[in-house]
């Protein structure tokens, strides 16, 4: 028989549920309003004493409430933070189960990809499916057999909240460790994620993507391709951690593409540049681009061909030399000549592979690209000359000469390295070096 006191207690709880089962929007976002002050942080022992045992029977109306009205977005924050002291309180296993049963996870996921919902209550909604994930490996499981990951991804693509994205990262990240049956799933769509629009989610994907890789131990075949486009960003911050992957990654199957990529991109294929080119004015084809286009017939057009040579067109508008400057082909040639700088400093084995694969070549053409000082900037630190801003003082014959240049170097030349102090920098002059002769030189002592 029970006692006076417990017979009070269940009154009260009877009282509290007829109150919210008779209450409407209004009333019941007060209840929820008094709930989140009172019970935030609680147990779940603690809880049950709140209720008197029967705090289950407020969970289930919170829960049956959420799918009737999620689509309309009516109080909806409360309400997942209502649900939210359940299923974070200690000892809280009974709530996560019966929140799951009445499917959860599904109402949750569907939240995200809801455009009238507020951007704040996705938010929530991601903060609830954390603490689902953080409870264990089958509830990670469960929530990626729900087609989790692709919705988890696709609203880290279009949040316009960092708040929210970092919340996403935090998740996909607790998915990807203690997950065997289902990491390369989220390894995927982190992968997926880099071709994105948005250059947070970009920065957040190419960090989990280097946890995610540490854990999984092989690459996907994709993953070269994807992260080399990311380096077409005029964001440096994304810029930096597409170069820290491409650190790691030199260390997995995919390095020997992943080189060769970045020294092909130091000088844009004509795909790239054809639809860049200025119209033929006056009779001459400019070299806006500053590059030499490959011959059909393979090969690069240099001075030494017998093509007639071509000369400069007119200096364009400022317009024109700004929109030109920020075109993401010569954003991705610079971010690659960075990168290879990075790698070669970092590796001596990697700094030899390059130099078979032809980088001194592509760097020195990618220096005679006037139309982009980043790329000579970049491509000049890499060749580690003495003079930062060595590309300044090249003219426009010189610029000719690198961007044409048939230079082979695949092997050390001599222990002083590369260096420019010799060459041509100004008017032509007996004592002087050009760029060609100097490396025709080194090649020819090499060969001795």
């Amino acid at each position: 028989m029970t006692s006076v006191k417990e017979q009070a207690a269940i009154s009260r709880l009877l009282s509290f549920l007829q109150e919210w089962d008779n209450a409407g929007k209004v009333a019941r976002s007060h209840i929820l309003n008094t709930f989140i002050e009172t019970n935030q942080g609680k147990t779940a022992p603690e809880l049950e004493q709140e209720f008197s045992q029967g705090a289950s029977l407020f969970l289930v109306r919170l829960t049956s409430w959420l799918r009737l009205t999620y689509m309309t977005g009516w109080c909806l924050d409360k309400l997942l933070k209502s649900i939210g002291i359940f299923l974070s309180a200690v000892s809280s296993n009974r709530y996560l189960i019966e929140f799951l049963e009445v499917g959860g996870i599904l109402t949750l996921l569907e939240i995200l990809g809801l455009e009238k919902i507020k951007e704040e209550d996705k938010k929530e909604s991601i903060r609830l499916l954390q603490v689902i994930a953080n409870s264990g490996r089958k509830y990670k499981e469960l929530i990626c057999e729900s087609y989790g990951v692709r919705s988890i991804a696709e609203f880290l693509a279009k949040s316009k909240s960092e708040e929210s994205q970092e919340e996403v990262q935090i998740l996909l990240d607790s998915l990807v460790h203690g997950n065997p049956k289902y990491q390369n799933q989220v390894y995927k769509g982190l992968i997926a994620l880099l071709s994105c629009a948005s250059p947070k989610a970009q920065q957040l994907s190419l960090q989990t993507l280097r946890t995610a890789q540490s854990i999984i131990g092989t690459t996907h075949p994709s993953i070269v391709d994807c992260v080399l486009k990311v380096l077409r960003t005029m964001h440096l911050e994304v810029q930096y951690e597409a170069i820290e992957l491409i650190k790691d990654l030199v260390s997995y199957d995919v390095c020997q593409a992943l080189l060769k990529g970045l020294v092909a991109l130091l000088i844009p294929s004509v795909k790239e540049t054809s639809k860049l080119q200025h119209k033929i004015l006056n009779g001459r084809e400019p070299l806006g681009l500053g590059l030499r286009l490959r011959a059909a017939g393979g090969g690069l057009l240099g001075l030494g061909s017998r093509a007639s040579r071509l000369t400069a067109a007119p200096p364009p508008d400022p317009a024109v030399l700004q929109l030109t400057a920020n075109l993401p082909v010569f954003l991705q040639q610079a971010a690659a000549a960075k990168a290879i700088g990075v790698l070669a400093r970092s590796n001596t084995s990697i700094a030899e592979e390059m130099l078979h694969l032809r980088v001194v070549h592509s760097l020195m053409a990618a220096m005679g690209n006037t139309d982009h000082s980043n790329s000579q900037r970049q491509a000049s630190l890499t060749l580690e000359s003495n003079a930062g801003d060595l590309y300044m003082k090249i003219d426009s014959i010189q610029a000719d000469i690198l961007a044409a240049n048939k230079v082979n170097v695949s092997k050390a030349l001599s222990t002083s390295g590369i260096s420019y102090n010799s060459m041509n920098l100004g008017p032509r002059d007996e004592n002087q070096l050009t760029y060609t002769t100097y490396f025709q030189k080194e090649n020819s002592e090499g060969k001795e």
